[in-house]
């Protein structure tokens, strides 16, 4: 009889262990976003859309997260013959959930309005909270090239490091991860545009609260 009890405690244990672990596994493979844990190591210098969405899924795959068609959320802006690319219209149509499995933003729509992504749901793909104001160092820049609607900008100015390949002089347009700035202003609190970085090195990036992360979505 305690032989028959015992063994049905271990199955009903082992039963749980599967679950748990499946479970995990599923949360990994159902991640759809996440702010990148490193950049490529060359600055704003990502090695242009290509190389950006090459760095997304590389981080994806390496956290477990398998079966996605990964995409940076930046914008370009056009040079010559060539037009300019909207970091909205590369990233599918959602809903997107972070490493959690917590949704940011069911749509596109949502995503570039009232979404869910803060400090603590802007996460790495390893499921880590990226530093912000307050915290030592300031990492909460992420780079975006984009206006508040997803967009890329147009003028003169360089807003995108030469389109991500510009490791030395230029300028980014990046957006603050824990929506929190020097003031209580939009900008300040804005997710993907929120100021120009003041060039394109990493210690650039660094010297406004940067460490040349990014935003990946999946786009399926």
């Amino acid at each position: 009889m305690r032989r028959s009890k015992l063994a049905t405690l271990l199955a009903a244990v082992a039963a749980t262990t599967v679950l748990v672990a499946c479970g995990s596994m599923g949360s990994k493979n159902d991640m759809t976003f996440f702010v990148t844990s490193a950049g490529s190591g060359k600055g704003a210098d990502l090695g242009g859309l290509a190389g950006a969405d090459a760095i997304c899924t590389k981080l994806a795959v390496a956290a477990g997260s398998t079966g996605h068609d990964w995409r940076a959320y930046l914008s370009t802006v056009a040079v010559g013959g060539t037009p300019g690319v909207n970091a909205r219209d590369r990233i599918g149509p959602g809903p997107w959930r972070n490493a959690k499995g917590v949704v940011i933003a069911q749509s596109v729509t949502e995503l570039h309005g009232a979404n869910n992504l803060n400090k603590n749901t802007a996460l790495t793909e390893k499921g880590e909270v990226v530093n912000g104001r307050g915290d030592t160092p300031n990492m909460h820049d992420i780079l975006t090239g984009s206006q508040p609607d997803g967009t890329s900008i147009a003028g003169p100015a360089d807003t995108t490091c030469g389109n991500w390949t510009k490791s030395g002089e230029g300028a980014a347009m990046v957006g603050h991860s824990d929506r929190t700035g020097l003031d209580e202003s939009v900008p300040a609190k804005s997710w993907n545009s929120s100021h120009q970085s003041r060039g394109c090195s990493y210690d650039a990036l660094k010297g406004t609260g940067g460490d040349a992360r990014f935003y990946c979505f999946a786009r399926n």
